[in-house]
């Protein structure tokens, strides 16, 4: 294929979108638009990437640390304008992609093809079209007799017979980058909108007898731009659909994909079963025949083979095979669930560890804590990792038993095979094997109702 870089324009403002922040880093099913036109074209080949910003520069910056070089637009003078500043770039390759950051729904496939055939054909240039029922807005491809790329209209400057046409200008292209870097020297402002537009140099290269070739894509969503939130809305379906169908055609079932939330980088095992209202975000990895019950959230979440979890939320952790969680279950960041374990309703764990075989069956906190395996915590135990200032650390060894009601006053240690007896506040370490009882004895007053009533 030859050494291929990639721009990706991400300056503009995007007024449309009505918000303080940049265009490009809205997100589409979990993911900054301008990352996913990255992942798109890396994954067809491409090498070096540069994202050109401008408008709240610092939030696309951001966005994309550490997957590109950043080229800076400091006045928006249109597409040609934003192309040039990542000169040096287009120097160092024999072609260049160039996308905008604004098109989600592109396929790193349909990029490949489009790459091949400007290379195969030996293609000074290649504008990837598309053919919409209603073009309004677009740039029109204009075709000469022989089917070759005259030009690129942009619809604000199309004469009404270059408006009836209906293949448009995908803002996406693939140039040889000695022609395209001749061709932005000689590009003016001279249109409607007073701006270097990219989409001159085509009619440069052909007039200097460059061969000009259009890759019309098979599926014209894959070119949709987002301007407004309702675009962005429509993106958001389209990509949650494709998503969707190739987890199921990779073996897992959604109940009800069209109320199935699943971002772009999540993967799930086969014959994991997905419930309606639930939601799967970030670097999520489900094992196989897992259960996720209805209006459950997963975070960045490290879920293990055969684990059911209903109505729960489990964000920045782990949890091992066989497990059970929920309903409504809270596991916070940096927790880690062992195998064969239960979570049970109204339990909240927070940088806790639970070794495998334990058991957390309702009402329970347990924050900032070491906790063995084959362990029980009856209803109502409360870890008391804060005094308000600092956080301590709790440690349960094996086979531990924590009564109902009981609290644990951090930092403490639950040696193996303790017992804490139920109602005990623990402030002391409790020894191997031992029963520890910390609660004032009962005491009964004789005949109190009577003084009370007479009082």
């Amino acid at each position: 294929m030859g050494d291929l870089s990639l721009i990706i324009l991400a300056a503009g403002h995007g007024k449309r979108m009505k918000s303080d922040n940049s265009k490009v880093i809205h997100k589409v099913c979990g993911k900054e638009m301008v990352n996913l036109v990255l992942d798109a074209a890396l994954g067809a080949g491409c090498k070096d990437a540069t994202v050109v910003v401008g408008h709240r520069k610092d939030q696309v910056i951001r966005a994309v640390s550490g997957r590109a070089a950043i080229a800076v637009q400091e006045q928006q003078l249109g597409t040609g304008h934003a192309v040039m500043q990542a000169a040096g770039l287009i120097e160092k390759s024999d072609n260049v992609l160039i996308i905008p950051g604004d098109t989600p729904l592109i396929t790193a496939d349909t990029l490949a093809s489009a790459i091949s055939r400007h290379i195969r054909d030996d293609n000074g240039a290649t504008v990837i079209t598309a053919r919409l029922a209603d073009p309004t807005g677009y740039g029109r491809i204009v075709r000469r007799a022989d089917g070759a790329v005259e030009k690129i209209v942009e619809h604000k400057d199309a004469s009404e017979a270059q408006r009836q046409i209906n293949e448009i200008n995908s803002g996406m292209y693939c140039f040889k980058s000695a022609f395209l870097l001749g061709a932005l020297k000689k590009i003016t402002a001279d249109n409607a909108q007073g701006e270097y537009y990219l989409t001159d140099v085509f009619e440069i290269l052909r007039n200097e007898g460059a061969r000009i070739g259009a890759f019309e894509v098979e599926n014209s969503e894959e070119i949709l731009g987002v301007n407004d939130r309702v675009q962005l809305a429509q993106a958001e379906k389209v990509l949650r659909a494709r998503i969707n169908r190739r987890h199921m055609l990779g073996g897992v079932t959604l109940i009800d994909p069209d109320s199935t939330y699943i971002g772009t980088d999540v993967r799930i095992g086969m014959d994991t079963v997905i419930y309606p209202g639930t939601i799967i975000e970030g670097s999520t990895v489900i094992g196989n025949n897992v259960l996720i019950g209805q209006n459950c959230r997963l975070v960045n979440a490290s879920i293990g083979d055969g684990v059911d979890i209903w109505t729960s939320t489990i964000i920045d952790s782990s949890v091992d095979e066989g497990t059970h969680v929920g309903p409504y279950a809270y596991i916070r960041p940096d927790s880690r669930v062992g195998k064969n374990c239960k979570v049970g309703d109204f339990v909240e764990l927070k940088k806790a560890s639970i070794g495998d075989g334990t058991k957390l069956s309702h009402l329970t906190y347990v924050g900032d804590a070491q906790v063995g395996k084959n362990c029980n915590f009856g209803c109502g135990t409360v870890v008391v990792n804060y005094d308000g200032k600092n956080k301590y650390k709790t440690v349960i060894g094996d086979n531990a038993f924590i009564g109902c009601n009981s609290n644990l006053v951090s930092p403490v240690t639950v040696n193996d095979g303790a017992y804490v007896a139920a109602g005990s506040t623990i402030t002391d370490d409790v020894p191997t094997d031992t029963l520890a009882i910390a609660r004032a004895r009962q005491v009964i007053k004789e005949h109190w109702r009577d003084r009370r009533e007479d009082d």
